[in-house]
């Protein structure tokens, strides 16, 4: 069973197919959590729209590449909503860029790295970075793409 995704396209920029979101979605659940069952809302934005996001939500000036909103319904109600991700378009082609990365493999690691944020991972704490990382890594392979962090330091996301 893939995951259900409710895709929102508010970029002006070419975005990746509806079903490689799915696939990058349900990748990383079901590799951290061993199960596909997941109902998310993505949203696909430009730099206007996620400054305003990061600002009103982490106190941030400007954009960033990916904000998640877990859903924290609670766990006896056993519903599969994971919650929302939101992926600023530019921002990702300029970090793919920047980092001389494919512009795909960028767009399937940030939209992995908001579906860890979902499941509960994060990296403020150096331990948790570790452990956040290595998931990443180990999905990104799963799906045929290089390590997200080989050759640049990992940057806050």
């Amino acid at each position: 069973m893939n995951p259900q995704v409710d895709i929102q396209n508010a970029s002006k920029l070419p975005v990746p197919t509806d079903s490689e979101f799915t696939r990058w979605i349900g990748a990383a659940v079901t590799f951290a959590q061993g199960r596909s069952d997941a109902e998310v809302s993505l949203r696909l934005v430009d730099e206007a729209e996620m400054a305003t996001l990061n600002l009103t939500y982490r106190d941030k000036a400007g954009p960033t590449n990916v904000l998640s909103f877990p859903s924290d319904l609670p766990a006896e109600l056993e519903i599969p909503l994971l919650g929302d991700i939101v992926i600023c378009a530019p921002v990702v082609v300029l970090e793919a860029e920047a980092q001389h990365k494919p512009v795909q493999a960028h767009w399937a690691h940030m939209t992995v790295h908001g579906t860890l944020h979902l499941l509960g991972y994060d990296h403020v704490e150096p331990a948790e970075a570790d452990i956040m990382e290595a998931l990443e890594t180990a999905v990104m392979e799963n799906l045929n793409y290089p390590c997200p962090y080989a050759g640049y330091a990992a940057q806050e996301h």
